[in-house]
């Protein structure tokens, strides 16, 4: 809590004399070898410093970055004079992850990108702000409670638990509905417990998280497969749900097409790191052990957070050589910079500017080689980024026992072919309309990578908030338009999805 004096409350050009604070951190020699978090997060002098550097604009275009639209200049202020409390109950009035989206989420291109501090200098570090306010909390400060309002009888399934469900979920259940989430796998929080490392995401913050929803009143049911355990149908029939959410993400892998890519030792960024971060591959008893990777030679393909992701953990799994092998240049790549600059400090090698012909075996079809073309930037393509082109005749060879390609995802068709009264759009997403997340189907809404493809989980947060608010408008008035038009107000978000996956490559 703040001093009795508080601190000294500065001009908004003393303000602007203050550097941005760094993130503390593991040092790089010690963390390749572990699975501890690389970000220590701020102190609490960190913090109020760093707060103090907010300049309070009247019009704050921060916030208009942030998907959810957390009030930021209000949580900011409330941090610079330690009214820690307070700050926590700000954030969470409209994000109901911030421990997650504090450490995952790409400030620097959301609501970080729009600080008018960032127009000449460094813009505030309202990620790092967020997690600290979000670690206090949990730490120490006290999680707070929300007063549960009167129920209104209404049942809501939200399908898969992943970001965009547990926002859906978070915001339904404070209005007094009744809240289901069935998860397909074992364990809660979709792509937060089997996509992000441990080393960039401790479980425990998401198990965390997953509490207070459970304290809220949401129920949580595992091991349930929509579409195959359960139909939509049979949710709406025997099990009497009002509405539906799908929230149930992208996670069909994309492969390169290439020959080879069926020898031992080729693994797709969703299998490789499933197994490590949700089977725990990494321990010597578990029942699905990656392949011994000490002294070994390991080369993702791909350049976004997940292949950076996936290279990070082949160091920790002991790998001699891990290296990112992509088609583009370092300008192009995807990835958030942070995640770039930790794994150049950990080791990675980036091989830039090369793109696979072929994965060679040896004669018992176990990964030996990777057969490389070298490629140079041509025009733009449809993404706005240079095309790559080959260099004819300018191939090498890479001895490699490990592959893990890390393009991409796509939707999985479980949904559509259960259910195929659910328009879908050419790339196997959900139609929903943007701003209400209806489908199709009277009662079903969607929200989230399913709908726009491979995104971020800030942005299905925010695709989890807006459903929300259309369920329970839809649940306390019972208006639904006959024929949403779905296929115009998606034209963008697929655009975006077909855009993303392209940035994967």
């Amino acid at each position: 809590m703040a001093s009795e004096s508080g601190p000294k409350k500065l001009t908004p050009k003393e303000r602007m004399k203050i550097p941005r604070q760094s993130m503390p951190a593991e040092d790089p020699n010690t963390r390749r070898h572990d699975f501890h978090e690389v970000n220590l997060g701020f102190t609490t002098a960190l913090a109020v410093k760093e707060a103090q550097r907010c300049i309070e604009c009247k019009k704050p275009g921060c916030i208009q970055g942030c998907p959810v639209h957390v009030h930021i200049r209000e949580f900011v202020a409330l941090v610079a004079e330690e009214r820690f409390e307070e700050a926590a109950q700000i954030i969470k009035q409209d994000n109901s992850l911030p421990a997650i989206c504090g450490r995952v989420c790409p400030q620097e291109e959301q609501c970080e990108h729009l600080c008018v501090l960032g127009k000449k200098g460094d813009p505030v570090a309202i990620g790092h702000l967020e997690r600290f306010v979000a670690d206090w909390e949990r730490n120490g400060g006290g999680l707070m409670t929300v007063q549960r309002p009167e129920p209104t009888g209404k049942r809501v399934a939200v399908v898969g638990s992943g970001p965009a469900g547990l926002s859906c979920a978070t915001d339904l259940v404070k209005q007094g509905h009744v809240v289901t989430v069935f998860e397909a796998l074992h364990e809660l929080g979709g792509v937060l417990v089997y996509g992000i490392p441990e080393f960039r995401l401790p479980k425990e913050i998401v198990h965390a998280e997953i509490r207070q929803l459970e304290k809220l009143g949401v129920e949580f049911q595992t091991n349930v497969v929509i579409g195959q355990t359960v139909t939509i149908d049979e949710l709406f029939g025997e099990e009497g749900f009002d509405a539906v959410f799908l929230g149930v993400g992208a996670g069909l892998p994309r492969f390169l097409n290439v020959p080879g890519e069926n020898l031992v030792g080729v693994y797709s960024s969703n299998e490789f790191l499933t197994r490590v971060n949700l089977m725990k591959a990494y321990c010597q008893d578990s029942d699905t052990p990656v392949i011994d990777l000490e002294g070994r030679n390991v080369a993702v393909f791909g350049a976004g957070n997940t292949a950076m992701d996936a290279v990070r953990t082949a160091l920790r799994l002991g790998a001699k050589t891990a290296r990112i092998i992509y088609r583009r240049s370092a300008d192009e790549m995807p990835a958030r910079k942070e995640e770039i600059h930790h794994a150049k400090e950990e080791g990675v090698e980036f091989v830039l500017l090369h793109r696979p012909l072929e994965f060679v075996g040896d004669a018992e079809r176990r990964l030996r080689h990777v057969r490389l073309q070298q490629m140079e930037l041509g025009p733009p393509d449809d993404s706005g980024r240079r095309r790559p082109v080959p260099i004819e005749g300018n191939e090498t060879t890479l001895d490699i026992d490990l592959a893990v390609v890390a393009i991409g995802n796509e939707a999985n068709p479980m949904i559509q072919k259960s259910s195929p009264e659910i328009e879908h759009t050419k790339w196997g997403t959900i139609q929903a309309d943007d701003e209400t997340c209806r489908t199709s189907r009277r009662g079903v809404f969607a929200g989230g990578d399913i709908v726009t493809g491979g995104a971020t989980v800030i942005l299905a947060m925010g695709a989890g908030r807006r459903a929300a608010a259309s369920i329970d408008e839809y649940l306390r008035t019972g208006a639904w338009e006959a024929e949403p038009d779905v296929e115009a107000a998606n034209a963008d978000s697929n655009a975006d999805a077909n855009a993303g996956v392209k940035a994967a490559e």
